[in-house]
Formats: C-alpha cells, sequence, structure tokens
C-alpha cells in the first residue's frame, strides 16, 4: 500500500560531486536554473552543476513580486524583455509544468504633466520595437480597472498612464520547479546546500571553485546570485560598480477577485496585484541603505499602506497576512551586467536591481549560447560589464526607478 503514497521527487537527491565539470552555475534561482536547461536544450550541454548555498530558488526567485513585462525605456531594455517575455508565454508547455502565467495587462499610473511626456516616450519607443504599449486616458482607465479611484481625492490624482497588454503575474516557485525538474532530467547535477568558498583562475582563466564539500574543476563557471554577487564575483577578483539593497512587500489576506491588472505609480512608489489566491501583494522601492540583513521596516507597511488606500479604499479593512523582503543588487544605469569578465571563461548574471525575475528565461537563453559557443550574443551586449569603463551605459531609470 505504501507505493500508492510515494511522493515522486521533482529532481534527484543531491548526490556526491565529481572532480570535474564542463560547466559549474554559481545559483540555484531562476537565472542560473534557466542557464543549465538552456544549455541542455539548445546546445546539448549537460555536464553541468548548480551550486547553491541554501535550498533552490531561496534567493530573488523565492522572494520577488512576480510581475512580467517588457514595457521598457531603452530600446535595448525593451527588446532583451521583450523577448523574454516571448519565452515565459510558451514556457510552461516548453516545462511541461503549469506555471500560471496570467497576462491581464499592466498600468503604470501617471499624477502629473512631466509623467504623462515620460510615459509617452516610453510609448513611441515600445511601439517602434513591437511591444504592446500605450497611453491611456482616465475613461479608459476606468474601463480597465473600475476598482481604482480616478476622483480628485488623492493626493496625486491619476490624470493617465502606460498600458502594456501582455504585462501579467506568474507563480515564481513553479518558474524554479520546472526549471530545475527540466534542468534534472536533461542531466544536470543540482547540488543545493553547496556554499562556494573560493574561485581558482591560471593564466587569467577560471580554473576551479571551492566549496564546502570539496573542490570542483570546471572549464566555465557562471555566477548567478543576485544580491550576492559582488561578494561571490569578489572570490574571482572581479570588482562589480553595484550596490546591495532590501526591497520590501507584503501581502493581505484573500479575498475574491477584485483586482485583473497590475497597478503601478512611481509617484506613491507603490504597486499592487492580486494573486490567483486572492492576497493583495504590495511593494514599493528599494531601501535607500545598503545592506545585506533582510529586516523588514514598519515605516514601509506604513506609507505603503498609505499609498495603496489612496488608490483602492475599499481595501481599508483587510488584514495584512505576512511581509518579507529580498535583496537586490543595483548597477549605476539600472541595467543588468551580462556576460564575460576580465577572468576568461568567468561569465556573469548580475546588477539586476528589482527587475531580474522578469528576464529569466532570456538571461537562461542567452548565458547558455555564450557558454556554449564563446561568443556574446547581440542581445545582452549592451550589458556588458566593460559599459563601466566604456561610458556606454544603458540607462533604464525611467523605467525600472519602482520595483515593479
Amino acid at each position: 500500500m505504501k507505493d500508492i503514497f510515494r511522493v515522486n521527487r521533482m529532481w534527484r537527491p543531491r548526490r556526491e560531486l565529481k572532480k570535474r565539470y564542463d560547466v559549474a552555475i554559481i545559483g540555484g534561482g531562476s537565472h542560473g536554473l534557466a542557464t543549465a536547461y538552456y544549455l541542455v536544450k539548445n546546445h546539448g550541454v549537460k555536464d553541468v552543476a548548480v551550486l547553491e548555498q541554501s535550498y533552490i530558488g531561496s534567493g530573488a526567485a523565492g522572494r520577488n513580486t512576480t510581475i512580467i513585462r517588457s514595457n521598457y525605456r531603452t530600446p535595448e531594455g525593451a527588446a532583451f524583455y521583450g523577448r523574454s517575455v516571448e519565452l515565459y508565454e510558451k514556457l510552461s508547455a516548453d516545462l511541461d509544468f503549469n506555471l500560471m502565467f496570467s497576462q491581464h495587462g499592466h498600468l503604470t499610473l501617471a499624477h502629473s504633466d512631466r509623467a504623462m511626456s515620460t510615459m509617452q516616450e516610453r510609448a513611441e519607443v515600445n511601439q517602434i520595437l513591437g511591444i504592446d504599449s500605450r497611453v491611456v486616458l482616465p475613461p479608459e482607465i476606468a474601463e480597465l480597472c473600475p476598482q481604482l479611484d480616478l476622483s480628485q481625492t488623492p493626493t496625486w490624482p491619476v490624470i493617465g498612464a502606460l498600458y502594456h497588454g501582455p504585462g501579467g503575474i506568474i507563480r515564481h516557485d513553479a518558474v524554479v520547479w520546472g526549471l530545475a525538474r527540466a534542468a534534472d532530467r536533461g542531466g544536470v547535477e543540482i547540488h543545493p546546500y553547496t556554499t562556494v568558498m573560493g574561485i581558482e583562475q591560471s593564466d587569467g582563466r577560471v580554473t576551479a571553485v571551492e566549496t564546502n564539500r570539496g573542490r570542483v574543476e570546471a572549464d566555465v563557471v557562471v555566477s548567478a546570485t543576485a544580491g550576492w554577487s559582488t561578494l561571490v564575483c569578489g572570490l574571482a577578483g572581479v570588482r562589480l560598480p553595484i550596490t546591495t539593497h532590501i526591497l520590501q512587500a507584503f501581502v493581505t489576506e484573500p479575498m475574491k477577485p477584485f483586482l485583473d491588472v497590475i497597478i503601478v505609480s512611481a509617484q506613491m512608489h507603490v504597486y499592487v496585484s492580486q494573486t490567483d489566491r486572492g492576497e493583495f501583494l504590495v511593494g514599493a522601492e528599494i531601501e535607500p541603505y545598503t545592506t545585506y540583513a533582510s529586516i523588514g521596516t514598519f515605516p514601509f507597511l506604513e506609507y505603503s499602506a498609505r499609498h495603496v488606500l489612496e488608490l483602492f479604499p475599499q481595501l481599508e479593512r483587510i488584514k495584512v497576512l505576512r511581509t518579507w523582503t529580498g535583496l537586490c543588487d543595483l548597477s549605476p544605469d539600472y541595467s543588468p551586467i551580462l556576460g564575460k569578465t576580465e577572468v576568461g571563461n568567468f561569465h556573469i548574471s548580475a546588477g539586476w536591481g528589482t527587475y531580474g525575475f522578469k528576464a529569466a528565461p532570456i538571461v537562461g537563453t542567452t548565458l547558455a549560447e555564450l557558454v556554449a559557443t564563446g561568443k556574446t550574443p547581440d542581445l545582452i551586449a549592451p550589458f556588458a560589464l566593460e559599459r563601466f569603463h566604456t561610458d556606454t551605459m544603458v540607462s533604464e531609470l525611467a523605467a525600472a526607478a519602482v520595483s515593479h
């Protein structure tokens, strides 16, 4: 009888580390697992180890706020995230795993004439690249989200918005689990509770990583560790121009379906969506101070709740269920750092701030191509680390300043 109730693992249990792999990926979140998955799927590279210091998805992948969109301001950013949304749209079928991706639309509110000008500029950049994004006025906003307070009562009345139809939310844990299962089935070894303590190099090239479970040689090492990127890359002598901050969020008790679209306000520094379980998920901007301490603050709850009530006063009596924090690594131009470093065959995915989860499939695709071919894909060439030396930064501040 016990076989009837046997639980099948989604991926194989941790085994002993081999002494050598073709590729060692540091970080068992969405970026590291996506890279491993696409190495197998697109290039047939199976001798891969994913090294995670805790459980799979314990970092940023399990603490983000699940929003997927591509309506960024720069042509480089919009094209990059646009391709990521396309991959997300078919990822459930590719992985044979229900990721619960619902594309109900994304509204970035404007509360001033200057904000409206910014929205129009973003819409034009998006439309040139074939991304569904347009400016809408209050009458249409009322149709898209009749629950939103569009009166003159709020401190900052809504005068317009940028509407992004393909925007939506996805089950972040399911993305991690689906990628891990698919990578495992392709032959990738997943090693949780394996901390990288050193990165060895010889003649300017990476040769091995030292872990709490022993030394592992590798031809290529990829760092995909989000908020811990400066520390991990420091082991290889690679300095990154990024700072680490915490991002806070909270969810409420569940309610009947109330809100379809995602609502974002840069003016109020708040964004709101409703999960499939009925909870309202609320987030804000990263905290301005640098820290690795994942400690929440009462002021975040206070101002976020106040601004949510300005947008949705009917939520006045709903109770907060839980809060959490996550680490974010922020680059000077609010764009990621992707690809090669000055150390040969040591590649990175870093500097994502609060928007890395949106890019998981395209990061995995492009980094896998880089690892397999040695050539940097055109889509990620603008995000190279060397841009900070050549003064060719990709400023995404106008579309990424609020954590959404």
